[in-house]
Order: C-alpha cells, then structure tokens, then sequence
C-alpha cells in the first residue's frame, strides 16, 4: 500500500473544552460563530482554540458559576426548518423558566401542522448547541422529557437544579 502525500492541510477542529462538575463540556466554533457544544462522559480531543470558542468557554463558565443568565455569543446551526423554528423559540425562554414540550407544540399549530409534542422533543434532541439554546428548559407533562449528549438526564437535572432558585421551573 502506497500512502499519497495530501496537498491539502488537515482538518483540526476549533474549539474549547471546559470541565464541570458532572463531565465535559466540548464547545465548537469558527471565527464567525458557535456551532456546536455538546456534554461528553470522557475529554473530548484536543482542540485548536480561537477567540470565539475562549469567548464562549468564559460565557459558559460564568453560567455554571450562577454569574450570567443570558448569553451573547453568535450562533450558526444547521437543521430542518422546524428544528430550527424549535431552537429559535428555546433561545426565547427565560433563564429559570421552564416550558413543556405541549406547550410547544401548540404555539407553532401542534397537531393540525403534525408537530405534537414528540416532534418537539426530536427537534431539541438533535439541538448542535446545548446549554446555549437551552432545551434542557423544556420539559414533559408528567417527567423531565429526555435529554441529548453522553449525560442525558443528568446533565439537563444539572442545569434546572442551576436555575432552580432563579424563577418559575414548573
């Protein structure tokens, strides 16, 4: 076998890694926005960092702290146009405020459009930037619902039980 030499420079990922209480926190970004942050049971892999991905790191760093209740990062995230109506309405609920997935569902036409509270909870399922638009907000009529990432439930209890004290969960 004859490897070939590649005039291209390999890809390496720009972001930040940042370690909390219950695992990691693995942040991507490109010079002109965050695209991705997701919760991981093991470090994540090395990154190359850049201004954006630091800015977010502090600003997440300052939420777990209880020191920041809003984020202002710029956002870039791809999906269908219902998930990304669903993500737009998240970034819309309160810091300390909870909605369900009912709830939801029926502010963009629920079942007459074919989005019930199931499609709901996949459009928040597949969110590329969890903690910033928050999904760990949105909650199920008789159970927290699920949650994405390596941590699951335990990471969006992490993150209510943050806000708890900070206005009305349920």
């Amino acid at each position: 076998m004859v490897a070939v030499a590649s005039s291209e420079p390999a890809f390496v990922p720009t972001g930040a890694i940042l370690r909390t209480a219950i695992g990691w926190i693995d942040i991507r970004a490109d010079e002109e926005a965050v695209t991705q942050l997701h919760w991981r049971a093991i470090e994540p892999g090395v990154l190359v960092s850049n201004p954006l991905a630091e800015e977010a790191k502090r600003q997440v760093e300052a939420y777990l702290a209880g020191r920041l209740t809003r984020f202002d990062l710029p956002l870039r995230y791809a999906g269908s146009e219902f998930a990304r109506h669903v993500w737009d309405m998240l970034l819309r609920i309160p810091y300390g405020e909870t909605r369900r997935y009912g709830h939801l569902s029926a502010l963009i036409g629920g079942e007459a459009t074919g989005n019930d509270a199931r499609a709901i909870g996949s459009a928040c399922g597949q969110n590329p930037i969890a903690v910033i638009i928050p999904c760990h907000r949105v909650i199920g009529a008789a159970a927290l619902g699920g949650y994405s990432g390596d941590l699951g439930l335990t990471a969006k209890r992490f993150l209510l039980d943050l806000e708890k004290g900070q206005g009305r969960l349920f």
